[in-house]
């Protein structure tokens, strides 16, 4: 009872200041187990709600002539949660305008709610309708499936809405009712989850049917239930029963009957229509290798047709039986068993087909692979090398298939994960109810039959399907494995420590060892640094991810070759080689000293950017103005104006008295570093030094954000952005770039390291920013790096790079080099819509360019991306994926860029092939050139011995014999 009044006055504290201000997570939990426990749940009161606008009380209906429905209204926390934080409980569909609740402006936020809200719901025994499900008259099933059917009918007639969104159209046909229907996959999974809960015997049958689902798993759980009858409750025999009746309507067969009823309600002269028609007679009898690819020959023709269909109730149709044939291809994969290579790899090939019949991939990407595939598949002699190329491929699709259900709910799967983690099971429970399932696992099967042939095996702690592993950088470590299953933003990193993550965090500080299953793209921040610093890096999938979870903690030793097979391994079974590898102290890996002599501090004024070249890179600026410049120079119509606030105007801000010290900036700067050494010269441990040093740099960075601008300083800048610019200081958006001395090193690229200011209009603004971009080279992310790769950390010295904003229409990174293929002479490219693309780990769009080929390595999976509007600042828009981002002239211009940067920056000794890093965009077609550095890649970590040793030698040019016997 006690319990009880705690959590009501938590409520009622709640529902007071819910009109003020957002709830925290804290109230929203507290708020939802109140829920839970209440017989009414959200809801508060049964009315009627009458076509005339009026709502009555349940003993009072409509008038004759007038109609009207009825259902529950919401309780006055569920009513202010929306306004405060835009969360939709218990969503009742008949009280809804339909384009409100479709919510397109805000990526279809309140759909996916409510699709959540249902997958809670089955997870979870009702979640906020625990109780409140049994509010009768609450909601009406007969009035949710009107709606349903209305919402449907009016949402299908906008073409443009169904062709950029078919995927999203497709779950939510599942989950919002409108024809007597129910999503049975997930009841299935959800139902087998809760008797695992509840009687861990069952725990290896519930992996079983979330895992590798097969109807023959029916007959597993009636033999099971019968083995344990007597030791269970009543209740729980009667969730088996519930969960056996569920099984067999999901394994059973295709009523044809039923199904061509459905496809009778269309028009007959519909290609579409014939096709199905067609289907129905063929099909009564087909083997199950005849039937997967006629399903997906079906599937494709709904979905290259839907449109060809002038009215939304037929289109509803038709979307409807596209449904009903996916759930049917399902339940009829696991039965197809290949005997041997040719006929797996047919199996592999219908089925990535099937993964563009539902959804799961664009017709472009598909249309970008399926001539290679085919040709492989069609091959007179198989060779290693060939099959390698379809495996990789078809792994690929896997990852782009997964990536479509995460970029389809995945904000709003972390916006209910921070108060219900229950809500990170949403994606993984789309990925298990679509195609990419039995892909995955006939992917993963081919992946060890390509091991067994190649000796390209991973070896990690055990896991059976470690074929799904893939290294991506090469390097060794040894630390603490910590896995973290959900966001990880907020995850405080060790340097020491080796992490997977299910994607790399935005700000990622010095890890030992990575593996991610988004591993972002191939140019990203966090990628360059893994390449440069030799820190091993791999992709790995979920199911990879959640069985090393019980790894978690271990002390374990962990390499990636230069092949991309991996080791990781206990501490325990490290061989005598392994351990020798961390036999001397980390410091006495290659660190980098940061070369200062040539400093000069002496230019205190601004520069003109078209003044500067890569000569001065070091000296007066960074590498960025000194680059840039000199990209201004060999492509002036590619290039903005900028100007340069060198080393020298912050060195001058540093002499000036700290406050609440008796010294300046500088002298506080150099004294934090002394004492550092005195300390470690005392023998105290690093870990004491490091903490020192980071308080006492957050404090000189707070200051430094704080710092008096002289006043000769802004005149200067004012008179040289008018004159550089055209308008005056407050009149051009511009972005601020820190330029340090400690970046795009010979041995070390500090990629990301520092701060980038975006498209700041205001003076003040401008102002301040400039104090935090000096600033950020003190952040304990940014100094962690420097002080595990560089010598000579405190040497830091950084300008800014000041340059007016285009709004590019979509912007990335190139790599003048093929970064998987190791070609010089291949151009590795990566492009996100809006600006900014690419470099913070965005799933982007991703090609190799050869000198006569153009290969996507993957399609871009962001959903959301930024402009730049001239009053400043960034305004946030929402993509779908049905069209590349790249066009063929982006292409041919990307190339001719990349030539004339290799003729115009070819280094003075022609043996040496330097690669670089570019960032680009275009806008209306026109390329724009941001940024270039020297592409570094660790060369210790390539050469190592121990390395190579455990990168087998791989014939390429063998034949496979196609009738090797495989079990897919």
């Amino acid at each position: 009872m006690k319990a009880l009044t705690v959590v009501l006055a938590s409520v009622f504290a709640i529902q007071s200041i819910a009109a003020q201000k957002s709830l925290s997570s804290t109230q929203i939990k507290d708020l939802i187990t109140s829920y839970k426990n209440d017989i009414r749940g959200p809801y508060y009161r049964i009315k009627w709600f009458c076509e005339d606008g009026t709502v009555r009380d349940p003993k009072d209906p409509c008038p004759d002539g007038i109609d009207g429905i009825q259902h529950a209204t919401f309780k006055e926390s569920a009513l202010s949660l929306r306004k405060t934080n835009g969360l939709y409980f218990g969503e009742i569909l008949a009280s809804n305008d339909k384009y409100e609740f479709l919510d397109e402006k805000k990526n279809f936020d309140r759909l996916k709610q409510y699709q959540i809200n249902k997958y809670l719901a089955s997870v979870d025994d009702g979640w906020v309708l625990r109780r409140g499900q049994f509010y009768r008259g609450a909601i009406q099933s007969e009035d949710e499936e009107v709606w349903g059917r209305e919402f449907f009918e009016t949402i299908l007639k906008d073409k443009h809405f169904v062709e950029n969104n078919y995927y999203l159209i497709k779950q939510a046909l599942k989950d919002i009712p409108h024809n007597g229907d129910s999503n049975i996959a997930q009841l299935m999974r959800s139902q087998s989850k809760t008797i695992s809960e509840d009687y861990s015997p069952f725990m290896d049958l519930r992996i079983k049917i979330h895992g590798q689902p097969e109807a023959s798993d029916v007959a597993k759980v009636e033999a099971f239930f019968e083995k344990h009858r007597s030791k269970i409750s009543n209740a729980l025999k009667d969730d088996f029963l519930d969960l056996i009746g569920t099984m067999k309507t999901n394994y059973a067969s295709l009523d044809l009957s039923k199904f061509k009823a459905e496809i009778d309600k269309l028009p007959k002269s519909n290609d579409v229509t014939s096709h199905l028609l067609d289907f129905v007679k063929t099909n009564t009898d087909s083997e199950v290798e005849v039937i997967i690819p006629n399903i997906t020959e079906a599937l494709n023709a709904i979905r290259e047709g839907v449109l060809s269909f002038s009215s939304a109730r037929d289109r509803l149709t038709v979307l409807d039986i596209s449904n009903d044939l996916e759930h049917y291809l399902l339940t009829k994969t696991q039965e197809w068993k290949p005997a041997n290579l040719d006929q797996g790899l047919h199996k592999i090939l219908t089925l990535v087909c099937a993964a563009k019949g539902t959804g799961l991939i664009e017709e472009w990407e598909y249309n970008a692979i399926e001539i290679t595939l085919n040709d492989i598949y069609s091959s007179e002699d198989l060779t290693v090398e060939k099959l390698s190329d379809f495996l990789n491929i078809a792994r690929s699709v896997v990852e782009w298939s997964a990536a479509m259900a995460k970029a389809n709910y995945i904000d709003v799967v972390e916006n209910y994960t921070v108060f219900e983690p229950l809500a990170y099971g949403f994606i993984d429970d789309k990925v298990r109810s679509s195609v990419a399932l039995s892909l995955g696992e006939s992917v993963s099967k081919l992946g060890d039959f390509f091991a067994s042939i190649t000796n390209l095996n991973n070896d990690v702690l055990g896991i059976s399907n470690s074929s799904s592993f893939r290294g991506l950088n090469p390097g060794y470590a040894f630390g603490k494995l910590v896995v973290v299953d959900g966001n990880p933003d907020e995850i405080e990193v060790d340097s020491k420590k080796i992490y997977i993550f299910e994607r790399p965090p935005h700000d990622l500080k010095p890890v030992a060892g990575i593996m991610t299953v988004s591993e972002g793209n191939l140019v990203s921040h966090v990628q360059l640094l893994a390449r440069n610093l030799g820190i091993p890096n791999a992709a790995l999938s979920y199911d990879n991810l959640k069985a090393l979870m019980k790894h978690n903690g271990k002390e374990v030793f962990y390499a990636v070759s230069n092949r991309g097979n991996l080791i990781l391994k206990t501490a325990d079974k490290m061989s005598e080689a392994e351990k020798e590898l961390f036999a001397k102290k980390e410091r006495s890996k290659a660190i980098v000293e940061v070369p200062t002599d040539q400093i000069q501090l002496n230019e205190t004024s601004v520069v003109n950017m078209r003044n500067v070249d890569a000569n001065d890179s070091g000296k007066f600026c960074g590498p960025k103005a000194a680059n840039l410049g000199e990209l201004k120079k060999a492509f002036p119509n590619n290039v903005v104006e900028g100007l340069v606030i060198p080393f020298g105007i912050f060195r001058a801000h540093m002499d000036q008295p700290m406050p609440e010290e008796s010294k300046s900036y500088w002298e506080y700067l150099n004294d934090t570093f002394k004492t550092a050494k005195s300390k470690k010269q005392q023998g105290i441990i690093d870990s004491e030094v490091e903490a020192f040093q980071l308080a006492a740099l957050e404090k000189l960075h707070k200051a430094i954000t704080n710092i008096p601008l002289k006043a000769e300083f802004t005149s200067d800048l004012e008179l040289q952005f008018t004159s550089i610019f055209g308008k005056s200081i407050g009149n051009v958006p511009v972005f601020l770039r820190s330029d340090t001395n400690m970046e795009d090193l010979k041995e070390f690229t500090g990629a990301g390291l520092n701060l980038t200011l975006f498209n700041i209009l205001d003076k003040n603004e401008i102002l301040n920013g400039i104090k935090r971009v000096w600033a950020s080279a003190y952040t304990e992310r940014s100094f962690k790096w420097r002080q595990k790769y560089l010598s000579n950390p405190e040497n830091v010295f950084p300008s800014i790079l000041i340059i007016p904003s285009v709004d590019v229409d979509y912007s990335g990174v190139m790599i003048t080099k093929g970064i998987n293929s190791g070609n010089d002479n291949d151009l590795t490219v990566a492009f996100s819509r809006g600006a900014g693309g690419a470099v913070d780990g965005q799933l982007a769009e991703t090609r190799l360019i050869t000198q006569s080929s153009n290969s996507v390595l993957a399609p871009a999976r962001q959903p959301d991306y930024i402009r730049l509007p001239q009053n400043g600042g960034t305004k946030r828009y929402y993509t779908g994926f049905k069209s590349p981002i790249l066009n063929s002239k982006n292409i041919e211009d990307i190339r001719s860029i990349a030539k004339r940067i290799r003729s115009e920056r070819k280094p003075e000794s022609e043996s040496i092939s330097q690669a670089y890093d570019v960032e680009f965009g275009f806008k209306n077609n026109k390329l724009w050139l941001f940024q270039i550095r020297p592409f570094v890649e660790n060369k210790t970590a390539k050469s190592s011995a121990y390395l190579a040793s455990i990168s087998p030698k791989v014939d390429s040019g063998k034949i496979i014999n196609r009738k090797s016997k495989l079990d897919l």
